[in-house]
C-alpha cells in the first residue's frame, strides 16, 4: 500500500511496493562518510558553471583557478579531476585526512547535483537486485532515514547520473 492506501499503479517502480521485510515503501539511506561513492574506477563528476562558482567560493579561490586546477575536459563534459586513491581514483575534493577514519567532501555544502543525488541515481534504482548489489560498496544503503518514493523520484529526476 502506498500512503494514500491505494495499491501502486501500473507505472509504479519497485521502491513503491512495500519492502518484504519491513513493509515500508521507499528506501533508506544515511551517509557513513566511507567515501566509496567518490572513489573507484575512473569516472566523471560533471558540474554547471553555477556549481563551479559555488565550489570555488567554498574553496576560497577564483572560479578561473578552480576551473584550471580542479577540472578537466572529458568526453562527457567538464569534470572535477580525480587522483589515485586507495580504492582506485578519488575525486580531488575528497578529504581522507580531516576526520580520522572517514572520507569527507571538501566542498560538501556546494557539491554538484550529481553528488547530492547519490544514491538515487537511475542506474542504482533499476531494480531491488541492483540496489542490493550496490550495498557491497555503499554501507549507507538501507540504513538511516526513510526516503519516500516521491522524494526518490524528485532527487533522481532532478539529475540523471
Amino acid at each position: 500500500m502506498n500512503p494514500s492506501g491505494d495499491n501502486p499503479g501500473p507505472n509504479s517502480e519497485w521502491f513503491d511496493r512495500p519492502d518484504p521485510d519491513t513493509g515500508e515503501t521507499g528506501l533508506r539511506f544515511a551517509c557513513t562518510m566511507c567515501g566509496h561513492c567518490c572513489s573507484g574506477p575512473p569516472g566523471f563528476v560533471l558540474f554547471t558553471e553555477a556549481e563551479g562558482r559555488a565550489i570555488a567560493d567554498e574553496l576560497g579561490i577564483s572560479y578561473q583557478r578552480f576551473y584550471d586546477e580542479y577540472t578537466e575536459d572529458t568526453p562527457r563534459g567538464r569534470s572535477i579531476k580525480e587522483r589515485p586513491g586507495p580504492r582506485g581514483f578519488d575525486c580531488v575534493l575528497l578529504d581522507r585526512e580531516r576526520v580520522p577514519g572517514k572520507a569527507v567532501c571538501g566542498v560538501y555544502k556546494s557539491r554538484p547535483a550529481q553528488c547530492r543525488s547519490w544514491p538515487f541515481w537511475r542506474g542504482l534504482l533499476l531494480s531491488r537486485d541492483t540496489w542490493i548489489r550496490a550495498k557491497s560498496t555503499c554501507p549507507g544503503l538501507d540504513t538511516g532515514r526513510l526516503h519516500t518514493p516521491v522524494e526518490i523520484r524528485i532527487i533522481r529526476d532532478g539529475h540523471d547520473a
